[in-house]
């Protein structure tokens, strides 16, 4: 396969390991993981894989830098360039969200970080750190935005942030977990947009007249 011209050879071989990585912690686990099938996969060898990443926790500290974190940094310069309402923002980031669900393999992190987290607590300290922990405060602060501009009603903003995103952690484990074995394929964009619906109503401080029936 030829590699796509303009970029570096190097950033070619890292970026084709860390996708090998996330492809086979994805399939078999964190734990049950090999640095030969990884190497493998990318179509290199072991000790090629050494000269990037030297344990299967850099492989995982680098696939949350790559995969994840550019992800949260689009929602953040979203909120900050947003000029509109606030609950016209969370249907926004929740599109985002929408989005990032339908690349596939990313969804794999909450099942891993769930499965090995006993077994590995470093990794899911460093997820809640650099992921958990920053994206709920990122949509903590849109849901105290909106009860100081009295759009939404006092509502305790951390928790409002956990409801918020608690539909996609959903999607992400049903996919991995159940999908398999689901005769009616889960419409995650339809479940979201009945998400956003049902939480902006309940935060709005005077809801539409539909509503209020």
């Amino acid at each position: 396969m030829a590699r796509p011209r303009g970029r570096p050879a190097k950033e070619n071989r890292s970026r084709d390991i860390l996708a090998a990585a996330l492809a086979v912690f994805a399939e078999k686990g964190f734990a049950a993981a090999r640095l030969d099938d990884i190497a493998a996969r990318a179509e290199v060898s072991k000790g090629t894989l050494y000269l990037y990443f030297d344990s299967k926790e850099a492989l995982f500290e680098a696939l949350v830098r790559a995969a994840v974190l550019p992800n949260l940094e689009r929602l953040e310069g979203l909120v900050t360039a947003w000029n509109g309402s606030s609950a016209a923002l969370l249907r926004q980031m929740l599109g985002v969200l929408t989005g990032v669900l339908r690349e596939g393999r990313i969804t794999a992190f909450p099942k891993l970080i769930i499965a090995e987290a006993t077994t590995f607590p470093h990794l899911a300290r460093l997820y809640r750190e650099q992921v958990a922990e920053r994206g709920l405060k990122l949509i903590a602060g849109v849901m105290e935005r909106g009860v100081a501009s009295g759009e939404f009603r006092p509502v305790d903003p951390t928790a409002a942030a956990r409801l918020f995103i608690a539909p996609v952690l959903f999607i992400a484990i049903w996919r991995v977990t159940f999908a398999q074995f689901d005769d009616r394929k889960l419409d995650e964009a339809a479940l979201l947009a009945t998400h956003a619906d049902l939480l902006i109503r309940g935060l709005l401080a005077h809801p539409p007249p539909e509503a209020a029936r």
